[in-house]
């Protein structure tokens, strides 16, 4: 069986190529700059090699904090072109304020304008060659799952949600119910005996592997796998696939064996790791709360006029291996916001006072937090601490819920960044994916990339 399988890359691998390219790109402009035009202010040696190092990590860093690699973004011409103003202004001012490490500044402007003008060029120009494309249909990955038909709508909802170019072209039927779905009509139900031709016409490079009833897996289905298998094609279990694409871990297929699917990180119990997390998280919620003082003239001022009330306010929270502890935060509600009870906070809660508002959104009510986190009660990075009524709640609903008391709870985590609020159960269980994810692959590269994504929040105003 051959096929002529379409150019596809993996989210990972698309997001190295746009790093890898965006880093060509603006060397190899300011190469040309330096050729064609009286440019001086940066200049590829090898005496000087460190400059481009230097400007490499900043391109990179604020790509990174201002979303340039964010696949939906990249995709998007309008949202990207505010991410590569954003990212090469604040590229050139940092490069050319950083002493030391860069190049003295120029006596002409002329040239500082022209680096500007460079670096911004160079982005636009390549990130328009992406959308133009590799962001296109012509190089979506054309994928067969094998599940039932009742399991079909939430399974493709999963997965093309998150990776558009990820396309369910077709499906086998392993359930045991005879009836036929028709909620995606242009996603075809392939008989066994048609299995080879549908590939080879549709250029299959996958088959996923997606039922929970095993019965379905035939002997002659099981039989025909292994000679697809054989012949080369992809064969991967939907688990793999979930987490690998949308970074969470799908608890919802997992059942009762969570041991199988959670190899939780090795650095939950690496000394080492723990030990550099703990101090920097010290040094972090010093400089937090100096932070806080710093501004806390104009807290007191919009806490006056906008909440007229306490400023600050605790709240019981469950941490590491299920202790309760007391949170504290600067006051965002009403006064007796609870009377009725406890409920879940929404996006637009009318409890939010105006200046709560902008409290939240900025992530200033979290400051008094780091109070938190010297106290040990809380680490700068990990899952959300909930509050036990709303814990026992959702963990009779939800399984493997309190497998995120773990580790402790943090200031930010993978759930914050990458999901907007929690309103409901359902958001809940969203949320509860990216915290097993963070638990599982927990690393300083991952604890990075959220601090980053972080920054990012803050920056765009977008915090909860």
């Amino acid at each position: 069986m051959s096929s002529q399988s379409k150019i596809h890359f993996e989210i990972s691998e698309r997001k190295i190529l746009l790093r890898i390219f965006d880093i060509v790109f603006v060397l190899t402009v300011l190469h040309l700059l330096g050729i064609i035009f009286d440019f001086h202010y940066f200049k590829i040696t090898s005496t000087n090699f460190y400059w481009t190092l230097i400007l490499s990590l900043y391109v990179l860093f604020f790509g990174t904090v201002f979303e340039m690699y964010n696949l939906q973004i990249a995709s998007n011409q309008f949202q990207i072109t505010k991410s590569i103003v954003l990212a090469s202004t604040s590229t050139v001012v940092v490069y050319l304020l950083t002493p030391f490490l860069t190049p003295a500044l120029p006596e002409n402007r002329l040239q500082i304008l022209l680096f500007y003008l460079a670096i911004l060029s160079a982005l636009f120009l390549w990130r328009f060659l992406y959308i133009k494309f590799l962001a296109s249909k012509r190089f979506s990955k054309n994928v067969m799952l094998v599940c039932g038909n009742d399991e079909l709508q939430e399974l493709v909802d999963g997965l093309q949600s998150v990776d558009p170019h990820y396309r369910i072209a077709g499906y086998i039927d392993s359930g045991i119910s005879n009836e036929k779905s028709e909620l995606f009509k242009s996603i075809k139900s392939i008989s066994l005996d048609k299995i080879e031709l549908f590939i080879a016409k549709n250029n299959i490079s996958e088959i996923v592997i997606a039922s929970q009833k095993t019965d379905g897996i035939t002997i002659d289905l099981y039989n025909k796998l292994i000679k697809l298998l054989e012949n080369g094609l992809v064969i991967r279990e939907y688990t793999q696939v979930y987490e690998s694409i949308t970074q969470r871990i799908p608890v919802q297929y997992v059942a009762r064996d969570f041991y199988k699917y959670f190899p939780f990180s090795r650095s939950n119990q690496n000394q080492l790791y723990l030990i550099l997390v703990r101090v920097v998280e010290v040094i972090t919620a010093f400089l937090g709360l100096l932070g806080g003082l710093l501004i806390s003239p104009l807290v007191l001022l919009g806490n006056a006029i906008g909440n007229r009330g306490p400023l600050f306010y605790t709240q019981e929270r469950v941490g590491k291996n299920g202790t309760i502890f007391k949170i504290y935060k600067l006051r965002s509600m009403v006064t007796n916001a609870e009377l009725k009870g406890a409920v879940f906070a929404t996006a637009n809660d009318s409890r939010v006072t105006p200046f709560g508002k902008f409290l939240r959104k900025s992530r200033i009510d979290e400051l008094p937090q780091f109070i938190n986190v010297l106290k040990g009660d809380m680490a700068v990075i990990g899952p959300r601490p909930e509050r036990p009524i709303f814990v026992k709640e959702i963990a009779e609903i939800m399984p493997f819920y309190e497998t995120r008391h773990v580790v402790k709870p943090g200031l930010t985590g993978w759930a914050q960044v990458n999901y907007s609020y929690g309103e409901t159960i359902q958001d809940s269980l969203i949320k509860l994916q990216y915290d097993l994810y963070y638990i599982k692959h927990r690393s300083v590269f991952l604890d990075v990339n959220i601090t980053i994504k972080t920054i990012s929040t803050v920056l765009f105003y977008r915090g909860q």
